[in-house]
């Protein structure tokens, strides 16, 4: 039997190491899928139930192993609901390939069903590199280029097949002028900064009698070099939201996450140093960084478009972050004044603390923060967590303690609702034998994440390690924006966008086959995750949580405060519970006279 186009792609991608696909059929790329089948598992098809799903765990896949990502998706609608999670690729920057199928060619600009213009409409999302084939000869290179810019640019790239071609006979290029005949492989190179910027670098930090460190995700499988480097210059650390996992967080000089989500520790480590080495990290909030003039600064990152934009750094470093700190550190003086880290260090024993004295705070009927504090201490070894956006991530930022071997991500630059079980899904394809545990607000379970989770009811049973769970903070409210609403402009909650149906989640998972397991008293929650860690299927685990609790940041602004007392004073539909508990104890100094 000759091949198909179809069946080339398939041995191409297989070829460039693809062993997972997610996705959803469609008669537009049904050419594809018939060569997928005929290829006999070498690359296993992940059936989502929507194809924003298939793109958001094709990222999350590319986070948590290091490889290609890959989805597909039918022409028209199939394609376009890819979007928002090729962005949330583009924007934390995963090598993520989408294959899609377009109408035939002789149809193409008469307004067929389910028309779009594809390259058009994937140009910002995928503007690294996006291409519609229109010979069989074509897909060779397409698909080459698209895999090897995808992995060198750490970015999406997509290719459009129209549906006549994916089931034409496959040939390679002829020898003629005007074919192209390329090939598979890419290793990503080692970058190091040249000696006269190391020499640079190394007078500024080693100048600095207040070192403060920030690392994101550009820092992943670097950490025993920052240890080394923080060690050496005797400074704090805190950890950008997808940083979570550079640092273990008993490390007593590890400040946690920093910014709207963040500790005080990381702010008083920012708001006091006199140096700042940003390592691998584009956290976004410019405002939670030293002013402008406080410190001096080196940063590292392997894009120099990302160098000084958040803050107007003396040297930037253009590398990879292991090799720049491995050349770096022998041009480090070890700074023996430890009066400033010890600071740190002390602060930061009075902040967990605090957090404990905030998680275990009498709310109605659950603190959320405590279901995330409850979780932390029983965290197995090697755990994957994955966090929503929303009110959860907070807790998420906040109050879990990451070890090492662990692993973590969210849809950090898009901030996307919605990530969290595609994502957890997506880990566990990626790494079958860990655990994997998502933290999930209701808004996103209702958005479109209760769907997903007929998909883990379809593949569960394949999974060497059963344990997958996803925790739902059932509070019937959009609860980080209503905090926005009252914080932020200074407007009471607004019933009417605000407040969501309450839906029993847990009985949702027992129905489709998984377990259910529902808490709505505090006192239960830590016998409910040790039941959850110990399932031997996959746990819906609802906690009824106090929307009421606010998850703000522990330093609050005059201008924030104002507005939420101006919310109050409007008239919050929720005024009497929103001024007990934990919102005391965070707000009690902007909050003259009320008892």
């Amino acid at each position: 039997m000759s091949q198909t186009v179809g069946d080339f792609l398939v041995q191409r991608l297989h070829e460039w190491g693809v062993r997972h696909m997610f996705g959803y059929p469609g008669d537009g790329i049904n050419g594809v899928f018939g060569a997928l089948n005929r290829a006999n598992g070498k690359i296993r098809f992940i059936q989502t139930r929507h194809e924003e799903m298939a793109a958001f765990m094709a990222s999350a896949y590319a986070k948590f192993t290091g490889r290609l990502g890959v989805c597909i998706a039918t022409s028209g609608p199939g394609a376009s609901h890819l979007i928002t999670g090729l962005y949330d690729a583009l924007l934390d920057h995963q090598p993520v390939l989408a294959i899609v199928g377009q109408q035939a060619r002789n149809a193409l600009g008469g307004q067929y069903q389910q028309e779009l213009d594809l390259c058009s409409m994937f140009k910002d999302v995928a503007g690294a590199y996006v291409e519609q084939a229109a010979s069989p000869a074509q897909v060779r290179h397409l698909i080459d280029r698209a895999a090897r810019i995808a992995l060198a640019r750490r970015a999406p790239t997509a290719v459009v097949l129209p549906n006549d071609l994916q089931d034409e006979t496959y040939s390679d290029p002829p020898r003629a002028h005007g074919t192209l005949r390329s090939g598979i492989g890419y290793s990503m190179p080692k970058i190091r900064p040249s000696d006269d910027d190391l020499d640079r670098a190394a007078d500024v930090l080693n100048a600095g009698k207040k070192v403060a460190m920030l690392v994101g995700a550009g820092a992943l499988g670097a950490t025993d070099e920052v240890i080394a480097v923080a060690d050496c210059l005797a400074a704090g650390c805190a950890k950008a939201l997808l940083g979570k996992a550079v640092l273990p967080d008993d490390l007593p000089w590890v400040t946690g996450s920093i910014g709207l989500l963040g500790t005080e520790p990381s702010w008083k480590l920012m708001t006091e140093c006199d140096t700042l080495l940003m390592i691998g990290s584009g956290f976004p909030y410019s405002e939670f960084l030293p002013k402008e003039g406080q410190a001096r600064g080196v940063q590292i990152d392997i894009d120099a478009g990302m160098l000084s934009i958040r803050y107007p750094m003396e040297v930037g470093l253009v590398g990879d972050t292991a090799e720049t700190l491995r050349a770096l550190l022998p041009r480090l003086k070890q700074k023996s004044d430890r009066g400033w880290r010890d600071g740190i260090e002390a602060g930061l024993k009075d902040w967990w603390k605090t957090l404990e004295e905030r998680a275990k705070q009498p709310a109605n009927p659950v603190n959320p923060q405590r279901v995330a504090w409850e979780l932390s201490p029983l965290l197995p070894d090697r755990a994957v967590i994955t966090s929503d956006s929303g009110s959860c991530a907070n807790w998420y930022a906040r109050d879990l303690k990451m070890r090492r071997g662990m692993k973590a991500s969210l849809s950090g630059g898009l901030a996307s609702m919605g990530a969290a079980v595609p994502y957890a899904i997506a880990a566990k394809f990626a790494n079958p034998d860990r655990p994997v545990i998502a933290l999930v607000g209701d808004g996103a379970m209702q958005m479109n994440n209760m769907a997903e989770l007929i998909t883990v009811a379809k593949y569960w049973r394949d999974w060497p390690d059963r344990r997958w769970i996803v925790c739902v903070f059932n509070n019937e409210d959009l609860n980080q924006v209503t905090w926005e609403q009252r914080v932020m402009n200074g407007d009471p909650k607004f019933e009417a966008s605000q407040t969501i149906p309450n839906v029993p989640y847990s009985r949702f998972a027992e129905m489709i086959g998984l377990r259910g397991i529902y808490v709505d008293n505090p006192d239960s929650l830590a016998s409910a995750w040790q039941q959850a860690l110990a399932s031997d299927a996959p746990v819906v685990l609802e906690v009824k949580t106090d929307p009421e609790v606010p998850p703000l940041p522990p330093h609050i602004k005059f201008e924030q405060a104002k507005a939420f007392s101006t919310a109050l004073l409007k008239g919050d539909p929720n005024e009497a519970s929103v001024i007990k508990g934990t919102a005391r104890q965070v707000l009690e100094s902007v909050l003259p006279g009320k008892k």
